[in-house]
């Protein structure tokens, strides 16, 4: 058959291994090999770079990946110059991360850049995401594959003030992070050798004292989950190495990479339902999904559903980064080869799924809302219309009913009958979409069960999925 000399070759010079003829023999070498692999595997985590357009994203990224030699001086100086000739000298870092032309000339990030480095005890892959206005769906695709959120602001006077106003990128990006399931946030206060800062103790004191109730009000334990720290990401201070004392007398804390090794990480279930939400597709000897490992471990060979329209499909080929691999557990960013469907017969926003526990399929569902910011005289109401932002799903959604507003003083449902809400409400409401989703309860599996609700570019509520309909045909 065509298609297994087609996998057989592919796979041959990438690495020669004993050709499975057994399914058993593939799947009891699946289920031995884990615990071996993972213990000499560094562990792994997505990092996202969130921030105002203009605070720096790109440039840090670019630091960081110079910093732990992913990028040698040649490429930096070839940057240099291009960035010089077209005027935009403090921007060479950023040409590390900003890769497409679009991005060079206009010095934004459009789509979610990727890029790898290690430290002491974790790989990182950087998901650079965008920070201008329109651009928000790109962060909302680069946050959805995240485990640390690297918040950057910059110090620099009025820079940023605009950022954090309303209608400013901070505040909306660090809403859409903690409803993403970001959990940890770096806070990183950029540009402090900027002339109008100098390192200076009392501006990154005011900056602080600004965003840690804001933190708070989204839903972020700072003590716990938060952690602040200057740096400049063009010149690499207080980067790789902590800031020396001539510098910055005042700073007695960690230096980025520390901050970032010892972030404490979610636990997923490697013995889980298998639930992969595919973020991007397309064909390259046979079909190819792209995405991240919620849930469960795959293995070459493995018989899946594609949900929600129950194609069956077998997993041909394992990719991780660049390396093609036997098996991969949650938390990794894949791109798996299958057969048994057509790449136009997939959606971003499906998802590759265990067969003997499928994910659930519905067109309507329970969840409960947090209206952060209503557009200028929307009231809320069974009937309103928005568009649903889910793991990778995005959906025209209609609320079909109000259900009970939550008190949030005592969490309590309250006893009179809702008909509408203003901003600031938390309510328990009906969801309809037109096409049928796949989604979890918030309670079975957080990153699949949260969501944002937006109208017209911007973000008016954040919420989680409280239950499903019974007949959800899974």
């Amino acid at each position: 058959m065509g298609m297994t000399d087609e996998v057989d070759t592919k796979s041959q010079p990438v690495q020669a291994e004993p050709k499975v003829k057994d399914k058993e023999v593939a799947d009891m070498d699946c289920a031995e090999v884990p615990d071996e692999m993972e213990s000499q595997k560094k562990r792994h985590l997505n990092v996202v770079f969130i921030g105002h357009v203009d605070a720096g994203k790109s440039t840090t990224g670019g630091q960081i990946l110079f910093l732990s030699g992913q990028v040698d001086d040649r490429t930096i100086q070839k940057y240099e110059k291009e960035a010089k000739d077209k005027s935009r000298e403090s921007w060479y870092m950023a040409y590390i991360m900003d890769t497409n032309e679009e991005e060079r000339v206009k010095g934004k990030t459009v789509e979610v850049g990727r890029a790898q480095f290690e430290t002491e005890t974790t790989r990182f892959t950087i998901l650079d995401a965008p920070g201008h206005k329109s651009y928000v769906p790109n962060m909302i695709s680069g946050a959805s594959q995240a485990d640390i959120g690297v918040l950057v602001i910059s110090a620099r006077k009025g820079e940023f003030e605009t950022g954090y106003e309303r209608g400013g990128q901070t505040r909306e990006h660090v809403q859409l992070a903690k409803t993403l399931g970001v959990s940890k946030l770096l806070v990183v206060v950029n540009k402090m050798d900027d002339h109008t800062v100098n390192w200076s103790k009392e501006r990154y004191d005011e900056i602080e004292s600004k965003m840690v109730p804001f933190l708070r009000s989204s839903g972020y334990n700072v003590k716990k989950d938060v952690q602040l720290l200057p740096i400049s990401g063009l010149v690499g201070t207080n980067m790789k190495t902590r800031v020396d004392k001539n510098i910055c007398p005042w700073w007695n804390g960690p230096c980025l990479f520390e901050a970032l090794d010892s972030v404490e990480i979610p636990v997923r279930d490697p013995k889980g339902p298998y639930r992969m939400p595919v973020i991007d597709k397309f064909k390259d000897m046979g079909t190819v999904v792209m995405g991240k490992v919620e849930s469960g471990s795959i293995c070459e060979g493995d018989s899946l559903l594609v949900m929600p329209n129950k194609a069956p499909v077998k997993v041909l080929a394992v990719y991780c980064d660049e390396d093609k691999v036997r098996r991969a557990g949650p938390g990794e960013n894949l791109r798996v080869r299958l057969s048994g469907i057509e790449e136009e017969d997939i959606s971003s926003g499906f998802v590759l799924s265990s067969v003997v526990k499928p994910i659930p399929a519905v067109t309507e569902f329970t969840a409960q809302l947090q209206i952060l910011e209503l557009l200028e005289n929307a009231i809320f109401t069974a009937g309103y219309k928005a568009v649903l932002h889910i793991h990778s799903v995005v959906e025209e959604c209609e609320i079909v009913e109000l259900l009970q507003q939550i008190d949030p003083k005592t969490k309590k449902p309250m006893k009179k009958k809702v008909l509408f809400v203003k901003n600031g409400a938390v309510v328990v409401c009906r969801i309809q979409v037109n096409s049928l989703i796949c989604i979890e309860k918030f309670s079975d599996f957080p990153q699949l069960g949260r969501f944002t609700l937006r109208t017209e570019g911007k973000t008016i509520a954040v919420g989680k999925v409280t239950d499903l309909p019974s007949r959800s045909s899974a």
